[in-house]
């Protein structure tokens, strides 16, 4: 919309909206307003946008050339077009001059103008009053109001029509192009299920086709960019399309590509691809014009491109090489060749039909060939029953991705892998190995054959068809007394563009950098599925990042990702006293209070006690210093807060790390599902080695990942201490000791009448204790120790003593110590 103004710009409106204030007010003060009025100010009402207009609908005040309105569909740019041409041809009375007498309407079809600027539902006719309504005359396709001011309705398709009138205003819709196949047919079509207008542009397949919007806008800016097609005004110093301050349909300010790929946020953005946006689309840049510039950096002058068309959204060349090997990528993918003709180097794109029919009694005859059509084909070993290509996602977080194409039923088990540095959408990447792989197989077949010299010339890239039907493409042309000619078999139907699904691309939401707390625990066997050496980690955060990665080293540099934390684990400390308690009966002691993140805690029967429920881990937070408990009763005292009662103590043989008091501030891990182990070296027991833990979206040098250097023991192959260690005699005299041997390997069975060792072999350490000193060690193979007289003797004991016993493992040594002492 424009009138003749001294500027360019000019400031928004204020807010005059009545409908606003009339929504929030009361009934009383409706009423009010509504009786203040006077007759004709109450029937007038109605037809006074300015009391119902939204901000955005009203032309701006000052002195203006061009009011641009951006707004999505029923934002009311129609209502406002309408009601800006009315307030510039309606005067004081119905029969009163306004300030404009000849108004222009243009739309991308005579009909579009019609249906929606003159005749639509917020239409000029359906917006204006009785007494100032405008008679449409059909046949002049022209509104002509009471006080002789006229409209006429106009095409964009033919802008020569509006070199003749003199007009005092505009009323002028966008102009765009959707992103799908044939939408120059009809540009303001586009196929969105959410809405009404949703319609194939005439003659459309309904595939998704950004080469076409890009060609649309290309030409609207080559036409109006020739001084022969738009001359100076004669009316004001500008040219008749002024090409700054053109406007196309349509930029989105939701920015790219958070739009449209969350559509958890907004559901339009599965149309984005075959719609008119331009987000993520203007920077784009046409096949033609990428292999021109590749070609140029390369020293070729004479190159011809005019023949191709694509869109490139973005190409990375990561090192000094050739201009050949840079095009290459771009040939395979987008399918063209590269020939010389007339001197210059041509691209030519593969497509359907042919150029040449071949007539075998048109053929030379050459010694070089046998026959006059010499065939040959590819053996089936050279075939890949499977093609894969690496590329650059679009539209999403920009990762590589992996398309891949195969054979149903193929027994080939070849795979044909290639890596582009393209960025491509999945439709795109799975429309080029369909194409692979079909080529592959219909490539298989070449010919070679001569041609006279007389005959019509034939050149690379030039396609032929054979008596039989057959189409092949010229590759290789060889000028001598003949024209050996090499061609490759195609099949024309593989280069047409057919519809196809276009999957949306994978958007990662924002991660925000927040330390995690990670808590590392070197266990016994829980299920006995695990690896025995390898300790767990728990991970907590809040929020939670989505995924959480542990990334380990031998030294401070050269982290390499060691685990993946999917899901967070319950961490926390313990706000009340644990005071100890013999391991294997129910602990019905005070309540043990802990505060947790990363989840909640609840009740379970106890016969799921018994049978592993609701294990949790207590410690000082060193990776191995951890007593094992379960509890049956989980009370929510306060927010994450939970009382823990009816406890058993000292599981998987824990009993011997558990303090007499645990104090209140210990770390406490539920054992459940959540916890990972991390992958550690049989060798790497006892050794020293660097870990980060952090968000797996930001890497290990992020400055939120958490550092930690540890050591781990492999509890998991630690034996079991001995239970039921007595001794019989004393000193001076022969002393007995009998004890049983427990197993951390299926140890939990009923039926068995003995658990099973666990082991390699049986071996027992016996520690002959005087007070904390060691007087003498033996080892033995049973559970029975004697002590004769004669050896205590020997060992230099004359006062009271005990012996400790331990389990003992070829892997990872004694086990803990249970101590019994020896009466003097």
């Amino acid at each position: 919309m424009s009138e003749p103004a001294a500027s360019w710009t000019s400031t928004p409106r204020a807010m005059k909206s009545g409908a606003v204030w009339l929504a929030s007010a009361t009934q009383e003060e409706i009423d009010g307003f509504l009786s203040d009025l006077s007759e004709n100010a109450l029937l007038a009402l109605p037809w006074v946008f300015e009391f119902w207009a939204l901000p955005h609908q009203l032309p701006p005040e000052g002195a203006w050339k061009t009011w641009v309105i951006m707004g999505g569909r029923g934002a009311g740019k129609t209502r406002a077009g309408s009601e800006w041409v009315r307030g510039m041809v309606e005067g004081g009375t119905p029969l009163a001059p306004g300030r404009a007498k000849r108004v222009a309407l243009v739309a991308e079809t005579v009909d579009q103008a019609r249906e929606v600027m003159v005749l639509g539902d917020s239409g000029i006719l359906a917006c204006s009053p009785p007494d100032r309504r405008p008679e449409w005359v059909a046949g002049r396709r022209t509104l002509v109001w009471p006080n002789g001011a006229e409209a006429q309705v106009f095409s964009a398709h033919d802008p020569e029509s509006l070199r003749g009138p003199q007009f005092d205003a505009a009323w002028a819709d966008e102009y765009g192009c959707a992103a799908i196949d044939k939408a120059t047919n009809q540009p303001n079509r586009f196929l969105d299920v959410l809405s009404s207008e949703s319609v194939l542009p005439r003659a459309s397949l309904g595939h998704r086709d950004d080469v076409i919007q890009m060609q649309y806008y290309r030409a609207m800016a080559e036409f109006w960019g020739e001084p022969a097609n738009n001359p100076i005004s004669l009316a004001y110093p500008g040219r008749m399309v002024d090409l700054t301050r053109s406007h196309a349909w349509a930029w989105d300010s939701r920015p790219f590509p958070a739009f449209p790929g969350r559509i958890d946020l907004w559901s339009d953005g599965p149309s984005y691809a075959r719609g008119h946006w331009l987000n993520g689309r203007a920077t784009n840049q046409p096949l033609s014009a990428v292999v021109q510039e590749i070609c140029s950096s390369g020293g070729a002058e004479a190159v011809v491109t005019t023949s191709l068309f694509g869109v490139v959204r973005g190409f990375a060349s990561d090192q000094v090489q050739a201009a050949r090997a840079s095009l290459q990528p771009l040939s395979m993918a987008f399918g063209f060749d590269a020939v010389e003709r007339e001197g210059a180097l041509r691209f030519l794109p593969r497509r359907p039909g042919i150029d040449h029919v071949v007539a075998v009694d048109a053929l030379a005859i050459s010694d070089d060939l046998d026959g006059q059509i010499e065939l040959a084909r590819a053996s089936e070993p050279e075939l890949s029953g499977l093609v894969r290509l690496g590329h650059i996602e679009s539209e999403g977080d920009y990762e590589v991705r992996t398309a891949e194409a195969r054979v149903p039923d193929e027994v080939q088990t070849t795979v044909s892998a290639t890596e582009l540095q393209l960025v491509l959408t999945p439709g795109e990447a799975s429309e080029i190995v369909l194409r692979w792989l079909s080529e592959s197989r219909i490539a298989r077949d070449t010919i070679r054959l001569a041609m006279p010299p007389s005959s019509r010339p034939v050149g690379a890239g030039d396609r032929l068809r054979l008596e039989d039907g057959s189409t092949y493409r010229v590759d290789r042309v060889e000028h001598a007394d003949a024209r050996l000619v090499e061609a490759v078999r195609v099949e024309g139907s593989l280069y047409e563009r057919r519809p196809g699904s276009e999957d949306p691309a994978v958007i990662r939401p924002f991660v925000a950098p927040v330390p995690v707390l990670p808590v590392f625990l070197d266990l016994p066997l829980i299920t006995g599925d695990e690896r025995p050496h390898a300790p767990h980690v728990a991970v907590s955060a809040e929020p939670w990042p989505g995924s959480v990665a542990v990334w380990s080293s031998i030294s401070e540099s050269g982290f390499e990702l060691n685990r993946l934390v999917a899901a967070p684990s319950i961490i926390g400390v313990t706000e009340s006293e644990l005071a100890a308690c013999s391991p294997g009966i129910w602990d019905r002691g005070a309540s043990l209070r802990v505060k947790v993140v990363g989840g909640s805690l609840s009740s379970v029967p106890v016969i799921d006690v018994l049978n592993g429920a609701n294990a949790m881990a207590i410690g000082d937070g060193s990776a191995g210093n951890w007593e094992v408990f379960q509890f049956a009763n989980a009370t929510l005292v306060a927010e994450d807060s939970y009382d823990l009662s009816l406890r058993l103590r000292g599981q998987l043989g824990t009993g011997e790390t558990m303090l007499p008091v645990w104090p209140v501030g210990s770390t406490v891990v539920l054992l459940d599902r959540s916890l990972s182990q991390i992958d550690l070296p049989v060798s790497a027991r006892g050794l020293v080695r660097h870990y980060r833990i952090g968000t797996s979206l930001r890497g290990f040098d992020d400055p939120s990942v958490v550092a930690r250097t540890l050591a781990f023991d492999g509890i998991g192959l630690r034996p079991y201490s001995v239970v039921h260690l007595k001794v019989f005699g004393s000193l001076g005299t022969s002393v007995f000791a009998t004890w049983i041997r427990r197993t951390r390997i299926d140890g939990d069975s009923w039926i068995a009448t003995e658990v099973p060792l666990g082991e390699d072999e049986e071996r027992y350490m016996v520690r002959v204790l005087v007070g904390e000193s060691v007087r003498a060690e033996y080892t033995v193979d049973t559970t029975v120790f004697d002590y004769p007289a004669l050896a205590q003797a020997a060992d230099g004991l004359s006062s009271s003593f005990s012996l400790a016993v331990a389990q003992i493992s070829s892997r990872f040594g004694p086990g803990p110590f249970r101590v019994v002492p020896v009466p003097a």
